[in-house]
């Protein structure tokens, strides 16, 4: 087996392909003038160099990492201490996760003429429904408030190339959000097959797990619906000295590393292996059937968040992938004694460069 280092591939323009069209969300994003990154991973979004952003009133980069496919796109933004963004509106959905900071959020419906204001902080995980009305205030005093933002804009913009209907559609959403106090509460409801259904998560790193014992490593994960939305997320979290099974997926899992520390490595089938380090606040989106797999090299248990397409309870397609079933069985798992036999010497390696022993059984 040979494996390349991810270092160098963080922040690459992809070589132009003239086969290659310019579609209405590609055309967006040059016309809105802000600092792409691209690349395969971020390896610190909390050190991000950010520019302005008219639109939002607030520093930000948009992030176009090979394995979104333009399915979905992300962005990091950040609030200086006492300021706020703009007020926003448009027709993609968004998902949340703020990264560092604490603050509020306003929103409201089209028509309505109260806006609902909920909290947040470094941890917290929310969804903004189409077509709200929202803006964000950072409330600390010294402290810059800073988020990532994972936005179903590529596809709905690119599928209606109408850039008034996408920011100026007056339809309200009332199954999304119909201005009711405490929607955006940290209640939420337990469904089988590890769900929690929510509109809010405080804290990400909190969140009770549940056995996984399908994708090894005596990992726990827990499935997150997420205000209603065709967007999604799930948390894993997985022991120190261990490592997951390598499986393969569509594109645009945006995979941020929420504690822990390690490394991932991922392939093309039949191709060499990338290897790409991580550390809290690291991102990585495996592009689609990648293989990929994650490994905790470091003192303390690994725990990631991921926010991708396809939810449970709102799903964009019937097929789905067999990310917890062997190859051998038609599914898009590879079982540990079916891996090449050097990832366990590598593995090995990088623990002992930290002094930690291997607990795989």
């Amino acid at each position: 087996m040979s494996v390349s280092t991810g270092e160098n591939q963080t922040q690459q323009t992809p070589a132009v392909n003239k086969r290659l069209r310019l579609t209405a969300y590609k055309r967006w994003v040059e016309e809105e003038g802000v600092e792409v990154f691209h690349g395969f991973y971020v390896p610190n979004l909390n050190e991000l160099e950010l520019g302005y952003w008219k639109r939002m009133g607030a520093r930000a980069k948009f992030l176009d990492l090979e394995g979104t496919e333009e399915w979905n796109d992300a962005y990091v933004c950040e609030l200086p201490a006492k300021e706020a963004s703009l007020v926003q509106h448009h027709l993609f959905e968004v998902i949340i996760y703020v990264l560092e900071g604490s603050g509020s959020t306003a929103i409201k419906n089209n028509g309505d003429h109260n806006w609902q204001q909920f909290e947040w902080k470094a941890g917290s995980l929310f969804a903004l429904p189409p077509n709200i009305y929202y803006r964000h205030f950072n409330s600390s005093p010294d402290r810059p408030a800073r988020f990532l933002a994972v936005t179903s804009a590529p596809l709905v913009m690119s599928l209606f190339h109408n850039d008034e209907f996408v920011w100026e559609d007056p339809f309200v959403f009332r199954d999304r959000y119909a201005g009711d106090e405490g929607h955006f509460s940290s209640k939420g409801v337990a469904r089988p097959g590890r769900i929690w259904e929510s509109n809010f998560v405080p804290d990400v790193a909190s969140v009770p797990l549940e056995a996984y014992p399908e994708r090894g490593a005596a990992g726990t994960n827990m499935k997150l619906e997420i205000g209603n939305s065709t967007l999604t997320a799930h948390i894993s979290e997985f022991p120190v000295g261990t490592y997951k099974k390598a499986h393969r997926h569509g594109p645009g899992a945006h995979v941020i590393i929420v504690s822990g520390q390690g490394y991932s490595l991922m392939w093309r089938q039949d191709e060499e292996k990338r290897k790409f380090d991580w550390e809290p606040g690291s991102l990585i989106v495996p592009p689609g059937m990648w293989f990929h797999q994650h490994f905790n090299a470091g003192r303390t248990p690994a725990r990631y968040l991921a926010i991708r397409w396809n939810s449970q309870i709102h799903p964009l397609f019937t097929h789905r992938y067999g990310t917890a079933t062997s190859i051998k069985d038609g599914g898009d798992q590879v079982e540990y004694e079916d891996q090449d036999i050097e990832v366990d010497e590598i593995f090995k390696s990088a623990l002992e460069a930290n002094g930690v022993k291997v607990q795989m059984h």
